[in-house]
């Protein structure tokens, strides 16, 4: 069921909701947070779609905040809220609200989200496309106890990234840092079965990847040893290879679907490792609302620090070289040489006088 509200207020949206769940014969709220997702209208069908499959997982009332930006200057003045209401089939096992922010409406989008809280229920705000540099700063960021970003979605990833270990505040994370899950679970599994000592760690993956960045740095902050960042054609992440001293441990997927886990005196395994779409992402953020510390320790790790090559000492020689002889010792040189000859020659002399 979907109602629209044109020229609306937060009170009137609220009225639907219960006329809404009146219509489809379940008046119980049995929400358990408020998603709210922040974005432009490009990308709100695809980013509604991801919240409405992660709500069979997670119940929720999701609120669409769009601000729309005015060209007419009258426009830009005057103040206009618009809404759609979902609620049944339409918006998952929750409650769908999408809101439309027109003129000022839209520089105090807080104001129009507080009344449609759920009461006594978590919120979460996702910023699917052009995140704050600051979420916890950011009015709408301030309601939530958890923040969701994506880097991939920004114009230089890497940038952002050092951008969000500046500005970090407990119950921050990124979609980037989820993406690896599997792998950080495949790797912590496979050095759990050798008792090994690793030395160096390769990441391959593409170009300016923020997945790749992120468990190079998580790798490097949990094991304290060199991490070789090396590119690839993808998609996404190809490779891990560590270097222990019991042999090579290496987790390759050349295909984004299936790796390949090998380890020193073992057989090479066949181990699931898809990339996973939005909707998974989103559902296993959702199952934990507590700040994630070691997400915010491999973020502070600094993608500077993992990219600063250490300087190497200088290689010694493989010839050694002589020392400068003394001027008294370099002036007798050619009076020894002469000697010498002259002491070869001596027996051929007196066999000849013989």
């Amino acid at each position: 069921m979907k109602i629209d509200l044109t020229d609306t207020t937060a009170g009137e949206i609220n009225k639907a909701l219960v006329r809404g769940r009146r219509a489809i014969g379940t008046p119980a709220v049995g929400m358990v947070l408020t998603l709210v997702i922040v974005t432009d209208e490009e990308n709100a069908y695809d980013s509604l779609k991801a919240a409405n499959d992660a709500s069979r997982e997670h119940p929720s009332r999701t609120l669409v905040v769009i601000k729309r930006v005015s060209r007419s200057p009258r426009d830009r003045t005057s103040s206009r809220l618009d809404a759609e209401v979902r609620v049944g089939a339409e918006a998952g096992t929750g409650e769908t609200v999408v809101l439309r922010l027109y003129g000022e409406a839209a520089d105090h989008a807080d104001s129009v989200v507080l009344p449609l809280l759920l009461p006594d229920a978590p919120v979460v705000v996702w910023w699917p496309v052009n995140a704050p540099l600051d979420p916890a700063k950011d009015p709408l960021g301030a309601l939530a106890q958890r923040r969701v970003t994506d880097t991939y979605a920004a114009e230089e990833p890497v940038r952002e990234l050092t951008a969000r270990a500046s500005a970090y505040t407990p119950g921050d994370t990124d979609l980037s840092w989820t993406r690896i899950t599997p792998w950080r679970s495949m790797l912590a599994a496979a050095l759990d079965q050798v008792t090994c000592e690793v030395k160096a760690v390769e990441v391959e993956g593409e170009e300016f990847n923020p997945s790749c960045e992120l468990l190079a740095m998580w790798l490097a902050d949990r094991l304290d040893v060199p991490v070789r960042r090396s590119l690839s054609s993808g998609p996404g992440l190809t490779a891990v290879r560590m270097d222990t001293s019991q042999g090579p441990i290496v987790l390759d997927r050349a295909d984004g679907s299936l790796a390949t886990l090998s380890i020193e005196g073992q057989p090479a395994r066949a181990v699931a490792l898809k990339r996973r779409d939005t909707a998974e992402l989103i559902a296993e953020e959702l199952r934990r609302l507590d700040p994630d510390d070691t997400y915010a320790s491999a973020l502070r790790y600094g993608v500077e620090r993992l990219h600063t090559v250490p300087e190497q000492p200088a290689e010694a020689s493989a010839e050694p070289v002589a020392e400068p002889e003394p001027v008294e010792e370099a002036a007798k040189a050619p009076a020894k040489k002469a000697a010498a000859k002259t002491a070869k020659k001596a027996p051929a002399r007196k066999a000849t006088a013989k």
